[in-house]
């Protein structure tokens, strides 16, 4: 550059800094007002007495529960009331806040002011008259009445109850420190079960003992007044409402693969770490689905036709054994980040890969070894995973581990391209890589060992503990070395620490299978399209339409994203034609030629287009197939343990 010319640039770059700096000394700077926290650390020190909680569920038809509590108070020390926020379980800060109406605090009949925390707004601070030995709370909490304000958990023929929505508990505890006596007033005529002790009925009412707040909120409700039960054994028992009596016509058959169900993870896991269990399970069209786990029972929801399609519903069949394997990896064994004192103290979610993803494996080989499902079909759902993320685009980017962050940030809402994005994929994902780490153990065994093996001496120790046993990556390393030695911690890193792997397909080929793709849906996939009444074009067009022809997912970088379809988007035609499945399909199929394209009339935002997209790869569906003759180690994998 000329001297001349960089002379009359820095003169005016001078200037102009000068001017910056003159223009900011005039303009307002404020300083950050300092956030003090006032909310006592939690402490594994007791109550002076327990608390009293009664919850009158009788207002099924609008929905609202009506709490009233009574709360010892600690002589010479600030009353603050916390209502629950981190949910074990729900791997980030789930706590419905938002429908806890009509705080009422009172202490000798006389209300008392309260204040919310203005940083932690759980948190409220009660102003106290000094020699308050207890007080009395009362609050509504209302249950959302439609999908659009949340989950549906009270109908005229069901409902779930989960404690910690009906519930405030005092900070400075532990909650296993906090002692509470809970009751319940049902409607009339229904039947509540909840793994909690020292029930005593009276009526509609039933009263509970003095447990701890910990174990409440780790012991939900399902009720109504439709219900079986069936004992599984050991135990362990079957409890069933539906929303009409019909729908609990089950087989004995069916009844049998549920008791196979406990006997093979009892087999598995070579302890028991309840002194009993409850599966509750709602047959329903009405209240919302839930899949969630707890110590000594599951809540679970299916379609009423669990039983009585029983044939078409397989691939539903894996709830059940997901749940249930939890009360070993997710409740009794715990990453140590994912255990907390409390329900304010925030979780860290790194290793939810063993948490929720070695539970995805073995439910799918328990369901295989129940008979709640075939090989067949779990074989398809590992071929679904895999052929998804042999394409997955968002695994160049983000590692496996990362996706567990994904439910505390992303708080499980849909997402625009959630192929790139990716979410939490450390389910299903983390089920391949498991597969993998079976395989290498029966490889480098030469057959003596295998994942089973894993499975006992990290969670089947400590017989009839219920308490929480942490661990940290280094405790998954040691316990995998013991079984067979290897460089398991280079294994876990690069597999599920790192982004950009390739797709997780060893444990697949190890196991004696390949993925190819064929243009019939495997038979999990079949199952799932015609029971969403959906149409899954992913590894095709790119993109899954709903029943109403409308885009719910579309594939980053697929055919489909090139021609700038996105979610929302609406198929009104095919070639000319008005849309149907068997329409777009067939235009699929004639594309095949190289020549024609699929043209699609899309609607968005109340505007039509003719797209036509250039795609002649033909209808693409995962599947597993042997790779060689007689039983695959994968096969060997699935078999089921027990003697009959």
């Amino acid at each position: 550059m000329n001297p001349r010319i960089l002379s009359r640039a820095l003169a005016a770059f001078a200037l102009s800094a000068s001017l910056i700096s003159a223009a900011s000394a005039q303009n307002s700077a404020p300083q950050p007002v300092p956030i003090v926290s006032t909310i006592p650390e939690p402490q594994d020190r007791p109550l002076t007495a327990p608390m009293i909680l009664t919850v009158d569920a009788t207002d099924i038809d609008r929905a609202i529960f009506q709490v009233r509590q009574t709360i010892p108070v600690e002589a010479g020390k600030p009353l603050i009331l916390l209502y629950p926020q981190w949910l074990p379980g729900k791997h980030g800060p789930r706590g419905a806040l938002a429908e806890m109406t009509g705080l009422m605090i009172r202490a000798g009949g006389k209300t008392l002011r309260w204040t919310r925390d203005p940083v932690q707004v759980y948190a409220f601070h009660v102003d106290l008259p000094e020699g308050t030995a207890s007080v009395d709370v009362e609050f509504q909490f209302t249950s959302p009445v439609r999908e659009s304000e949340g989950r549906i958990n009270v109908t005229r023929n069901m409902m779930n109850v989960q404690w910690e929505q009906v519930a405030l508990y005092p900070a400075g505890h532990f909650t296993r420190a906090i002692q509470v006596k809970p009751s319940i007033i049902l409607p009339e005529g229904w039947t509540g079960v909840a793994a909690l002790d020292g029930a005593s009925i009276k009526g509609n009412r039933i009263d509970y003992g003095v447990t701890s707040f910990e174990t409440l909120v780790d012991s939900p409700m399902f009720a109504g007044p439709h219900y079986k039960k069936w004992d599984l054994g050991h135990n362990v028992t079957l409890n069933v409402w539906a929303d009409d009596a019909k729908f609990l016509a089950a087989k004995p058959e069916q009844i049998a693969a549920h008791r196979a169900l406990v006997d093979e993870s009892l087999l598995l896991f070579g302890a028991k770490h309840f002194d009993r269990y409850e599966f509750l399970l709602g047959l329903t069209e009405e209240l919302g689905g839930i899949g969630l786990e707890h110590h000594r029972s599951s809540e679970n929801t299916r379609e009423t036709d669990y039983f009585i399609e029983w044939d078409d519903n397989m691939s539903e069949r894996g709830l059940l054994p997901h749940e249930f394997t939890h009360s070993w990896n997710g409740k009794f064994r715990r990453p140590a980040t994912m255990w907390t004192p409390d329900y304010a103290t925030p979780m860290r979610d790194n290793l939810l890969w063993v948490y929720e993803g070695q539970t995805s494996f073995w439910d799918l080989v328990l369901g295989a070894r129940s008979g709640l499902q075939s090989k067949e079909m779990v074989l398809a759902e590992w071929a679904k995973y895999a052929g998804f993320y042999a394409e997955q685009p968002g695994r160049a980017w983000r590692s496996v581990e990362d996706t567990t962050h994904d439910p505390i940030f992303g708080a499980r809402k849909p997402k625009p391209f959630a192929s790139h994005a990716r979410g939490e994929d450390y389910y299903n994902e983390s089920s391949l890589i498991w597969l993998d780490a079976d395989m290498t153990i029966r490889e480098l065994s030469k057959g003596t060992k295998s994942l089973d093996d894993f499975a006992k001496a990290f969670f089947g120790v400590r017989d009839a503990d219920w308490g929480v046993l942490t661990y940290d990556f280094d405790e998954v390393v040691r316990t995998l070395n013991a079984v067979q030695p290897y460089d398991w911690a280079k294994f876990l890193d690069t597999k599920l620490r790192q982004p950009g792997q390739p797709a997780p397909l060893a444990g697949i080929e190890k196991g004696g299978y390949k993925l190819v793709w064929k243009e019939e849906p495997n038979i999990f996939d079949k199952e799932l399209m015609k029971e969403g009444n959906v149409l899954n074009l992913t590894h095709s067009l790119g993109i899954n339409l709903n029943k109403d022809a409308v885009v719910t997912s579309i594939l980053w970088n697929s055919p489909a994203f090139k021609a700038n379809i996105v979610n929302g988007a609406k198929i009104i035609a095919v070639n000319g034609y008005a849309y149907s499945k068997d329409g777009l399909t067939t235009a699929i199929n004639a594309a095949k030629d190289g020549k024609t394209p699929v043209r699609l009339i899309v609607e968005r935002n109340k505007r039509f287009e003719q797209i036509d997209i250039a795609y002649s790869g033909g209808l693409r569906y995962p599947h597993l197939e042997a790779t060689g003759q007689g039983k695959t180690a994968i096969d060997r994998l699935l078999s089921p343990r027990r003697t009959k």
